[in-house]
C-alpha cells in the first residue's frame, strides 16, 4: 500500500504518544504495520528524511545490521568487510561526506554516541538492540532535528526505534545456517496484555561464524527485556534492559602494497604461531642492527643480534613486519537500560521523559612484534615466562599482547514538553548526561612455546607494562526550543538548540594529557518550511550544528602529548556546519518521488594524521584544515509496478572538497589540502532494488554502485568503484500446511557476483599521501538459509 499524505500540522512533529518523541528526526507519517511498503520518503518533513521499516530488515539475512538496510538510501555510504555489516572494526557509515564520528545516533531517543570503533560515549547499534526488535530506522541526511540527543551530528542523524510489545501472546523464532559455519538463532516471547494494559517481551539472539578468510571466529550473545504499561489516553510507561556480549577475531588491515604482494585473501596468521614468532625475531634483529649502525656511524662491527640464529630475512611470502600479525580481536560487553514516561497531561500538553544508564567493558587486542615480552612476565596461567634460550636480551618472546581497554559508565535524562494550541505546536526540551570513561594501554606476556599462552578473545589480566591509563569525564548539557506553525498549505518550523560539553582528562599512568577543554554554543538555529501542492510538496531548511570534543586518549584533543595539548587548548575550535537544503516530493498513483539539493559549509575541520602502522599505537597528529565545502543532489523513488512487485531506486551526487591548506602556527603549509576531495567520499552512488511479495512467495534483488574513494588527504591514492548485488528468495506456509502454517523458509546470497573489491577504508586513519595500511577487502559470495516462525 502507499501511505496517505499527512496533514500539514504533523510536519516535523513526531507522534506525541511515541516513546521516541524526544528525537524529532522521527517520521511525521506512520511506518506501515503490514510490511507492504519498506521505505517512507519523508512526506511532511522540511528536511531530507527517509525511513526504512522492519519489513526491509526481514528480507535481509537475520543478524544483518540495520545500517546495511539503510545503505540503499541516497547519500548513504555504508561499508563493512563481513556479510552481515556488523563487524565493528570494519563498519563505517557516512552521509554526504561526513564520516561516522560526525553523525548522531539514537535508539528510542537514547544517545548512542558517534558509534565509532572504541566508542567513548555510547555503543554500536549492533550491540544496543537485536535487529529483529527494531520497528524502523530513520535517516536525516543533512541535519537531525533539534531534539536529537547528540553532540556530534554535524552531518545528519540515524534514529532507531524499537518495536512495542504485542497486544497478543506470541512466540517468534528463527534459525539460520550458512557460509563459514554461520549459525544465527533468535527467539522472542511476547506476553500479550496481562491486564490493565501491562505487556512485554523477552528475547535472545545468538550468532557464531568463522571468518571468511584466515583463522578465527566472531560470536555474539544478546538479550533484551521490554515492559510497557499502556495507560490509554494518558500515555504509557516503558522500561527496557538490553545486554550484549560480542567477541570477534579481526581481519588483517591491508595496504595496496600488501594486497598486490599477498593477494585478496591475505590475513593474520592466527593458525601459525611459529611463523609469527619468527617474523618478530627477524624484525627485532633488523631494528636493533639499524639502531646500532646509526649510533656507530653506519658500522655494524661488533653487533650482536638479540635473537641468535633468527637472521635478517623474513619467512618466504612476507616482505615486512606488518604483512601479517599473529592475531587481533575486539571484545565488548554492554548493559543498556532505561525507562520512558510518555504522558498526556492534558489534551494539549504532553511530556516525554527518558532516563537511561549504560555500562560497558571493552578490550581491543593486538598481538604485536613491536613490543617483545620480557622474561618474568606473567604467563596468564598463574606462572611467569622464562627467558628464551635463543635471546641475549632477557626476553621471553619476540611478541607481546597489546590491549586498549575501555570502561564506560554513563547516565542521563532526556525530557521534553509539547504544547499544541490550534495551528501552533511549541516544544521545549533538554538533555543532561554524565559519562566516566576509563581507557588504558597495557601489555601482557606471550611465550615462545609451540602454542600461544593467551587467547585474543579473552579479557586479559596481570599485565607486565601499562603504557598509559586515564580517566576521562564528560558532562553534557543541551536544550532546545522549537515551534511549528501550520498555515493551511504552508507549514513553518523553527527554533534553536544550545549545548555545553565539558571534557576533563585525569592521567593515572603514562605521559599523555591531563587537563580540560570545553565546547559551548548556546544558539544553534534551525528553520524550515513545507508547502503542499496536493500530490506534491516543496520543502526547504537551514541548520547550524556543532560537534563537541571527545574525551579519549586515542582520539580528539587529548590524544597527543601534554606539550601539544597545552599549545592548542586555548585556540582549538570545535567543528561546525551550516546546511542549506531544499527539494520536492511527489505522490502519483503508485509512485513516490523525492529530489533534494544541498549546500554545506563545514568549518574548523579537524584532520587526524596517522603516524606509523596502527599496531604501533603512536599518537595521531591533530590539525585544523579550515573549511570544507560540500554540495550535491539526491533523488529517490519508490514505485509499485503491479500488485506485489515494487521497485526502489536512488542516486546521489556529492562534491566535497577541503578549502584550505593545513598550516602550522607560523603559517607554513604542511599539507596542501586546498581543493582536494574529502577522503572516503564517493562522488557518485546509485542503488536499486526489486521486491516481490504476494504473502506466499517473496523475493528481493538489490544492487549498489559506488564510484572511487580517496584514502589520503592529497588524493594520490584511491580505491576503485564497485557494483555489488545481493538477493534473497523465500516462501511462507499458510492455511493447508498443518504444522508448517506460519513458518517461512528463505535463502539469501550476499555479493551474488562474487565481486572482489576493497570495502572499508580508514581503519587505521589517513595519511597525507602515499599508501597506507588502512583498508579491508569485502567478503566474497556468501549464502544463508533461514527458517522463521511468526514474522
Amino acid at each position: 500500500m502507499l501511505l496517505p499524505a499527512v496533514p500539514a500540522a504533523a510536519q516535523d512533529a513526531p507522534p506525541p504518544t511515541s516513546a521516541a518523541a524526544i528525537d524529532q528526526a522521527a517520521p511525521a507519517e506512520p511506518v506501515p504495520a503490514d510490511g507492504s511498503d519498506i521505505v517512507v520518503l519523508g512526506f511532511g518533513q522540511s528536511r531530507q528524511v527517509q525511513t526504512v521499516a522492519a519489513a526491509d530488515m526481514e528480507r535481509l539475512t537475520p543478524g544483518t545490521s540495520p545500517l546495511k538496510a539503510v545503505a540503499k538510501l541516497p547519500g548513504v555510504n555504508f561499508q563493512s568487510a563481513d556479510a552481515f555489516g556488523a563487524y565493528e572494526w570494519s563498519t563505517r557509515i557516512s552521509l554526504r561526506g561526513f564520516n561516522q564520528n560526525q553523525l548522531g545516533f539514537t535508539l528510542d531517543g537514547v544517545p548512542l554516541g558517534d558509534m565509532s570503533y572504541g566508542n567513548v560515549n555510547g555503543l554500536h547499534i549492533s550491540r544496543a538492540a537485536i535487529s529483529e526488535n527494531l520497528a524502523s530506522t530513520t535517516v536525516a541526511q543533512g541535519a537531525g532535528a533539534l531534539g536529537t540527543a547528540s553532540t556530534s551530528n554535524l552531518g545528519g542523524t540515524l534514529q532507531f526505534v524499537s518495536r512495542k510489545p504485542a497486544d497478543a501472546a506470541d512466540l517468534v523464532a528463527s534459525g539460520t545456517y550458512g557460509s563459514n559455519d554461520t549459525v544465527r538463532a533468535f527467539v522472542r516471547a511476547d506476553s500479550g496484555d496481562l491486564g490493565g494494559g501491562l505487556k512485554g517481551y523477552v528475547s535472545y539472539a545468538y550468532l557464531t561464524t568463522d571468518k571468511w578468510k584466515g583463522d578465527g571466529s566472531q560470536r555474539q550473545h544478546q538479550a533484551s527485556v521490554r515492559l510497557m504499561e499502556d495507560l490509554g489516553e494518558h500515555g504509557s510507561i516503558t522500561g527496557f534492559v538490553n545486554f550484549s556480549d560480542r567477541r570477534e577475531n579481526d581481519y588483517q588491515d591491508l595496504s595496496l602494497d600488501i594486497l598486490s604482494r599477498r593477494g585478496y585473501f591475505a590475513d593474520n596468521i592466527t593458525n601459525d604461531y611459529a611463523t609469527a614468532l619468527q617474523i618478530g625475531r627477524v624484525y627485532q634483529n633488523l631494528a636493533a642492527r639499524s639502531a646500532y649502525a646509526t649510533a656507530n656511524n653506519g658500522s655494524t662491527v661488533g653487533f650482536v643480534a638479540p635473537w641468535a640464529g633468527a637472521g635478517y630475512s623474513y619467512p618466504t611470502g612476507f616482505g615486512t613486519v606488518d604483512d601479517a600479525y599473529y592475531d587481533a580481536a575486539g571484545l565488548r560487553r554492554d548493559w543498556l537500560g532505561g525507562v520512558t514516561f510518555d504522558m498526556h497531561l492534558t489534551p494539549a500538553l504532553s511530556l516525554v521523559s527518558t532516563s537511561y544508564y549504560h555500562k560497558n567493558k571493552g578490550q581491543g587486542s593486538w598481538i604485536t612484534p613491536y613490543s617483545p615480552t620480557p622474561a618474568g612476565a606473567a604467563d596468564g596461567n598463574g606462572g611467569t615466562l622464562p627467558a628464551a634460550s635463543t635471546s641475549v636480551a632477557g626476553l621471553a618472546s619476540p611478541l607481546g599482547f597489546r590491549t586498549t581497554e575501555y570502561a564506560i559508565d554513563r547516565a542521563g535524562n532526556l525530557t521534553h514538553v509539547a504544547l499544541e494550541t490550534g495551528i501552533n505546536r511549541f516544544e521545549l526540551g533538554g538533555w543532561y548526561e554524565t559519562n566516566s570513561f576509563d581507557q588504558a594501554r597495557r601489555f601482557y606476556g606471550m611465550g615462545s612455546g609451540t602454542t600461544p599462552n593467551r587467547d585474543a578473545r579473552d579479557f586479559q589480566s596481570n599485565p607486565y607494562f601499562t603504557q598509559w591509563d586515564g580517566k576521562y569525564d564528560t558532562e553534557t548539557l543541551q536544550y532546545y526550543v522549537s515551534d511549528t506553525l501550520s498555515l493551511g498549505q504552508l507549514t513553518l518550523n523553527g527554533g534553536w538548540k544550545g549545548m555545553r560539553v565539558r571534557n576533563r582528562a585525569n592521567l593515572r599512568t603514562g605521559s599523555l594529557v591531563a587537563g580540560s577543554i570545553e565546547a559551548r554554543d548556546w544558539f544553534l538555529p534551525q528553520v524550515g518550511a513545507v508547502y503542499s501542492l496536493g500530490q506534491a510538496e516543496l520543502f526547504a531548511s537551514y541548520t547550524e550544528n556543532m560537534r563537541a570534543f571527545v574525551s579519549s586518549a586515542t582520539t580528539g584533543p587529548f590524544a597527543t602529548t601534554q606539550v601539544g595539548f597545552n599549545a592548542i587548548r586555548n585556540t582549538l575550535k570545535p567543528e561546525t556546519s551550516r546546511t542549506v537544503e531544499g527539494g520536492v516530493r511527489l505522490r502519483a498513483g503508485g509512485l513516490q518521488l523525492s529530489a533534494a539539493a544541498y549546500y554545506i559549509d563545514f568549518s574548523n575541520r579537524l584532520l587526524t594524521f596517522a603516524n606509523g602502522s596502527g599496531i604501533q599505537g603512536n599518537p595521531p597528529t591533530l590539525n585544523n584544515a579550515g573549511d570544507v565545502e560540500s554540495y550535491g543532489a539526491e533523488v529517490s523513488a519508490f514505485y509499485r509496478i503491479v500488485g506485489p512487485l515494487t521497485a526502489f531506486a536512488s542516486y546521489s551526487y556529492n562534491r566535497a572538497t577541503y578549502q584550505d591548506d593545513v598550516k602550522n602556527a607560523a603559517g607554513t603549509v604542511l599539507v596542501a589540502t586546498a581543493g582536494k576531495t574529502v577522503v572516503d567520499t564517493p562522488e557518485h552512488m546509485a542503488k536499486g532494488e526489486l521486491v516481490y511479495d504476494d504473502s506466499r512467495f517473496f523475493a528481493r534483488a538489490g544492487a549498489d554502485y559506488m564510484s572511487k574513494r580517496y584514502f589520503n588527504y592529497l588524493n594520490d591514492r584511491s580505491v576503485g568503484g564497485r557494483l555489488v548485488v545481493d538477493a534473497s528468495l523465500g516462501y511462507r506456509f499458510g492455511e493447508g500446511f498443518g504444522p508448517f502454517r506460519g513458518i517461512a523458509i528463505e535463502g539469501s546470497v550476499t555479493n551474488l557476483t562474487n565481486k572482489r573489491y576493497i570495502s572499508t577504508i580508514g581503519t587505521n586513519g589517513y595519511t597525507a599521501s602515499g599508501d597506507n595500511q588502512t583498508f579491508l577487502t569485502a567478503a566474497p559470495r556468501q549464502w544463508f538459509v533461514t527458517l522463521r516462525r511468526g514474522f
